[in-house]
């Protein structure tokens, strides 16, 4: 279903730009616009040096690098573990669409709850894997070179690992007051890990941490609870009993499933499992947007949010991709899932408008199933 709005068209835009009556930022917003409306689905080929990779297994979970140069997939296996991979995206470009993957047999692959890409030695060097507590829970930081074609005779070690109860997600710091540190989203508690160092923190929560995401200019942890609380921690604080080191407070009226700050920080967006999607303003902490039409009941599900295209893209429950404006709220396109929809195919999806890299191609990436599509710009 595509809603674009009354009177856009190119022609228009055009026109409106060239007699200054727009300024780049809309503009470009505004063909993104028109561009997710046209978007046309094509299937993906695999190419995999080892042929057991490609095809086989479900996709669970695909999460891409800053650059969207590479995706980290996450595929559930026959005998009930996770196999992990990594997609290079180089190839998506060329007229016949096919991209690499990598993956390793070298470690367990234990089932995963989150993901996320970490800056340790070089931009997203490494990943962090959250694994569920009855594989038993793990969480672990892997070298992504473990997963590379360029040298099979260097296999790393784990750099860090360590058994945890159930995990419901990291994040990684990015804040050089807070360097090297990653954290983890638990029953009751949240877990700072500096991977160099060891050193630890805990602070103790009244609910599962379900969403997590750290700022980038202030060394501060912002968590979305089971409980419908959001809240900030500046971890730059020694570890303390009670509630006291809460520093901004926002209240959902349904467990929090995703949680993402704007690239100026006075802004956070988060979505619930009674399918709210809202936009708080940290300064006030009061709702400023709404995003209405997404679906979702039990499932913790991940927002994505493109400022530089002005769109925001979120998977339902119901295995829907809506794509809004996210400066006005307007739901401009609901793509349904290539394969029957069921809780155990939810797709799990990446949008940006440079996937495969500086020179790389606009769309949206939907893993489904085995299966991979690319919906380009036409």
């Amino acid at each position: 279903q595509k809603t674009t709005r009354a009177g856009l068209n190119s022609s228009m835009l055009l026109q409106k730009r060239q007699l200054g009556l727009l300024s780049s930022t809309s503009y470009c917003r505004l063909v993104h616009e028109l561009k997710v409306n046209c978007m046309q689905r094509r299937k993906i080929e695999i190419h995999s040096p080892d042929s057991s990779v490609a095809g086989t297994n479900n996709f669970k979970i695909i999460v891409a690098d800053v650059a969207c140069e590479r995706i980290f997939t996450v595929n559930d296996v026959e005998h009930g573990g996770c196999k992990y991979g990594i997609i290079n995206l180089s190839g998506l470009g060329k007229d016949s669409l096919t991209v690499e993957m990598y993956d390793n047999l070298y470690f367990t692959n234990r089932k995963v709850n989150s993901v996320c890409w970490a800056s340790l030695t070089h931009p997203d060097s490494h990943l962090c894997l959250m694994g569920i507590a009855e594989t038993p829970g793990c969480a672990s930081l892997l070298p992504a070179s473990l997963f590379s074609s360029t040298n099979p005779g260097d296999r790393p070690g784990m750099l860090c690992s360590f058994k945890i109860s159930t995990a419901w997600s990291c994040a990684w710091c990015l804040n050089p007051q807070a360097d090297n540190c990653f954290s983890t989203g638990l029953t009751r508690r949240v877990l700072v890990t500096n991977v160099v160092t060891g050193h630890r923190q805990t602070f103790g929560t009244s609910s599962d941490v379900l969403a997590q995401q750290f700022a980038t200019q202030t060394p501060v942890l912002y968590n979305g609870c089971r409980s419908g609380e959001i809240f900030s921690i500046d971890v730059r604080q020694r570890n303390r009993k009670g509630q006291s080191w809460k520093a901004i407070r926002l209240f959902h009226d349904s467990a929090v499933t995703s949680i993402r700050l704007l690239e100026a920080e006075h802004y956070l967006m988060a979505a619930d499992m009674a399918g709210k999607i809202k936009l708080w303003d940290l300064r006030t902490t009061k709702c400023v947007k709404q995003y209405k039409g997404h679906h979702n009941e039990y499932a913790v599900l991940p927002l994505h949010v493109n400022e530089e295209e002005g769109l925001l893209t979120a998977v339902g429950q119901d295995c829907y991709t809506r794509i809004w404006s996210l400066q006005d709220a307007h739901l401009l396109r609901t793509i349904p899932s290539p394969h029957p929809s069921s809780k155990d195919a939810i797709p799990s999806v990446v949008f940006s408008s440079r996937l495969g890299g500086s020179r790389g191609v606009p769309g949206l990436l939907m893993a489904v199933k085995q299966d991979l599509y690319h919906f380009s710009y036409n």
